[in-house]
């Protein structure tokens, strides 16, 4: 496993590479559809794969690690073969998630104490352990344990928090290094900057991670609610610091112009559940702006939903049939809705990777950006 860059933007420090895993390769940058418990909602692997044309996938460890559990993911020789999925995967170590639990969790320097949202009993999450059921699970690309701060967050509390981060990373590749994959195919660990929005922090994390040499580098701890001026700054920070022959994971990110702004930052993969979420929900991203489908202005536009960016397959459907199906409250419309949107999101960065490596990235994206942020 290794990453390779192929090219440098010109005007922005963006950058074209590819990420080589023994299940594949990986062209960045690149957005990752999540599938937090084996499964991208509403879609099945096909779609992922053929009308998507997704080259890698996040699941979650908290979940997967809850339901089904790693000992079925074992017997059914790890969560590629469990899924039917052969692409690349990458596992979030459940740190965010046991941050979200907020009253339900208890962190101290041993680990994270933790009750099921499913059903109330009682866990505790070490570096040791995420190691081990990151293991289990099987992804490609598996993440370091730490503690996601909220925003706004006092800068005590950001820097002992930094600090436990950065013990538990030190674990995290203790046990990492002292076992051995289990299903005949390697893995790698990607360590994670925190450090809220406070600029001596968040260099010191990087300073810190990028002193471990991994292949991949991750900033945690951005798009939770501050805004986007400070994401970009703190990732400008980040991406100045984080090494340039290793790639760099924004995690979380986010909405379509956070992607184009981060990726001109140096960012070469983002995941982020909104273009699924929102597909939900009646909310679509296409080439020509953000769309509202329920709204009654489509109940009799029988044009593609989007002829530029939608999948092969969606082109035939209208947007009057989609807003019927969320209308009747038909299946068919959660799907339809989400292969439009993370369509959307892979044809924004395969235009962005095309445009770094002919050199125009910075004056497309300027061009393209009042287009597809516009409510229609």
């Amino acid at each position: 496993m290794n990453f390779v860059i192929e090219e440098f933007d010109s005007g922005s420090r963006a950058r074209a590479g590819i990420l080589k895993t023994d299940h594949g390769e990986i062209q960045t940058p690149i957005f990752m559809p999540v599938g937090t418990q084996a499964t991208v909602k509403s879609l099945n692997q096909e779609q992922i794969k053929d009308d998507i044309e997704a080259q890698i996938i996040l699941a979650n460890t908290y979940h997967l690690y809850l339901r089904p559990q790693t000992d079925i993911l074992r017997a059914a020789g790890g969560v590629h073969k469990f899924m039917a999925w052969d692409k690349p995967i990458l596992t979030d170590s459940g740190g965010y998630q046991v941050y979200s639990l907020s009253g339900m969790r208890k962190i101290k320097e041993e680990g994270a104490a933790f009750s099921s949202h499913i059903d109330g009993s009682k866990h505790f999450f070490t570096p040791e352990s995420i190691m081990d059921i990151q293991r289990e699970i099987g992804a490609d690309i598996i993440m370091a344990f730490d503690e996601c701060t909220p925003y706004p967050c006092d800068y005590n509390y950001a820097k002992n928090s930094l600090g436990l981060t950065h013990r538990w990373l030190n674990r995290c590749f203790e046990r990492f290094n002292n076992t051995a994959p289990l299903y005949g195919y390697e893995q790698t660990l990607a360590p994670i900057a925190q450090g809220s929005t406070y600029k001596d922090l968040r260099e010191a994390s990087c300073h810190f991670i990028a002193s471990k040499g991994a292949m991949i580098n991750a900033i945690g701890g951005l798009s939770v609610g501050e805004p986007h001026d400070e994401m970009y700054a703190m990732t400008d920070v980040c991406t100045n610091i984080l090494p340039k022959n290793s790639a760099r994971y924004l995690m979380g990110v986010g909405l379509p112009e956070n992607i184009l702004e981060c990726i001109g930052l140096g960012i070469d993969m983002f995941d982020c559940v909104l273009p699924s979420r929102n597909a939900r929900h009646g909310i679509l991203y296409t080439s020509e702006g953000v769309i509202n489908i329920k709204n009654a202005k489509w109940k009799d536009d029988f044009n593609p939903i989007d002829a530029l960016s939608g999948p092969e397959s969606s082109k035939q459907y209208s947007k009057a049939y989609l807003r019927h199906l969320f209308q009747v409250k038909e299946l068919l419309a959660a799907q339809l809705a989400t292969l439009q949107n993370l369509r959307f999101y892979l044809w924004l960065v395969e235009n962005a990777r095309e445009k770094i490596l002919d050199g125009s990235f910075n004056s497309w994206k300027d061009s393209i950006l009042p287009n597809i942020t516009r409510r229609l």
